[in-house]
């Protein structure tokens, strides 16, 4: 083989690497090229490198029309979860296309639909897709809302769509804002078909669960339920069992463990279930009463409302962008709704006597009461523990377990509230969970039998819709 003498070797590599240099150089300038030329074609920006900032906006404005007693013109809502997962879902499908590596609930939920698909080869503003989107769906959840909450609807949509034409232009701004719509049409179309439109007769439960072991402890005139002292509650989301479960199979695996059967007889299970209630309320230390009252909820955010304001909090102590915060969003909303009404489909089903009626009737203690009134509808099992349980599965997911927080959410309230600190979101929902039996409103087996619930349907969930690719 003939030899090539050093110096021309030398000489080849500076060639070959000065050509690869110009290569370099000639491919990002194309690039750069390619990109200015080509500000309304082509994927330009990815979801994930716009802010948060929409997604949180938004729950904070969600807030006003969920928050009670009602204040300038709130609406207030027990819906709070249907809102929170519809929108939740209408932001993840209007930003996901800028996701490569997620793809649509479509073909995993029930009954969803088909989504719009972006226009090939041209650029979208991400951040305005999801402003239209959770736009549409705010005015389209809350019918009743009062003319001041439909105006700060359009004052938010506006103030950020302000901001977004000054980083796009015109064409790709609208090409965005009519796809985020068209989600949330979507979306919204079908979700006004999951059966929380439906017309039912006042409820009035089977005569088997009317009695003193029943959370209905008689009928009054006219067919009014005669509940819990002292405010005497009456139904609340009584036909949970019409709700149509967005997830498939969500409930396999979730039936629960009853509660012990009935007794008044002392050293009985029941008995003792209910007699630990008296005896921890006795016992309340400053703290435990703080705690109780701060997850009460009302005055607040009742239905799960309080959990929207959690899921603000969170995302911006995470500092998250969009693309987290969608994820978010979606998972929280869609474990909240389903949790939510299987926990209600299961109160329903029990119809159990709450702690207020057998304390004071069986154990003898006529003027106790809870630390607050107790809620209008049946106890078993405890809708915060499961509720806050589901939740913190699907937050976990997404922000990684020992996400250490602070909740300021009642500081608006005169006197405050504390704010309250977490190591973890299951170390939150388990303060929630506790919090029902130091009130005095709940059961200690009712809390952990929720918390065991709450985590099975988040787990389902996870496991049977796919976010990610495959």
């Amino acid at each position: 083989m003939k030899k090539i003498p050093f110096i021309t070797s030398v000489l080849l590599m500076m060639l070959f690497s000065c050509q690869k240099n110009v290569e370099k150089q000639v491919t990002q300038e194309g690039l750069q090229s390619v990109a200015s030329q080509n500000k309304g074609h082509g994927h330009l920006q990815q979801t994930k490198t716009f802010s948060a900032d929409v997604v949180i906006r938004w729950l904070n404005m969600q807030l006003d029309m969920l928050r009670v007693p009602l204040t300038g013109g709130a609406t207030g809502s027990q819906a709070a979860n249907r809102a929170m997962a519809y929108c939740g879902i209408a932001v993840y499908e209007s930003v996901v296309p800028g996701m490569p590596a997620y793809q649509t609930l479509t073909g995993q939920l029930n009954g969803f639909p088909e989504m719009p698909t972006p226009e090939p080869h041209k650029a979208y503003h991400w951040a305005a897709s999801a402003n239209a989107a959770l736009a549409e769906m705010n005015r389209r959840l809350f019918p009743g809302k009062s003319p001041a909450n439909a105006a700060q609807i359009e004052k938010v949509k506006d103030s950020l769509e302000a901001i977004y034409t000054t980083e796009v232009d015109p064409a790709t701004l609208e090409r965005s804002v009519n796809f985020g719509e068209e989600v949330a049409t979507r979306v919204f179309t079908w979700a006004a078909a999951d059966g929380s439109g439906n017309s039912n007769a006042p409820y009035v439960p089977q005569p088997q669960f009317i009695g003193p072991g029943s959370w209905v402890q008689s009928l009054g005139a006219g067919n009014t339920l005669v509940t819990t002292p002292p405010n005497n509650p009456q139904a609340t989301n009584p036909y949970a069992s019409q709700l149509r479960l967005i997830v498939p199979d969500v409930t396999n695996g979730t039936a629960l463990e009853p509660p012990p059967e009935y007794s008044t007889i002392p050293g009985s299970p029941f008995y003792e279930m209910v007699k630990d209630v008296y005896d921890k309320s006795q016992a309340l230390t400053p703290a435990d009463s703080a705690m109780a009252l701060y997850h009460r909820d009302a005055p607040g955010y009742p239905g799960g409302g309080h959990f929207v304001a959690i899921l603000s909090q969170v995302l911006v102590k995470a500092g998250s962008m969009l693309d987290v915060a969608a994820l978010a969003y979606a998972k929280t909303g869609i474990a909240s709704f389903d949790a939510t009404t299987i926990c209600f489909v299961n109160k329903y089903t029990y119809n159990l006597v709450r702690p207020i009626n057998y304390i004071r009737t069986t154990l003898g203690h006529g003027s106790w009461t809870a630390l607050f009134n107790t809620p209008g509808h049946p106890e078993f099992p405890s809708a915060h523990a499961v509720n806050s349980a589901a939740i913190a599965t699907a937050l976990t997911d997404v922000l990684g377990d020992n996400f250490q927080f602070t909740l300021n959410t009642y500081s608006y309230l005169t006197p405050s509230l504390p704010d309250r600190s977490y190591n973890s979101f299951h170390e939150m929902a388990k303060e929630m969970s506790d919090s029902r039996v130091l009130a005095g409103i709940h059961y200690q087996a009712s809390c952990d039998k929720g918390l065991w619930l709450g985590n099975k349907v988040g787990q389902n969930i996870l496991s049977k819709v796919k976010f990610l690719k495959d």
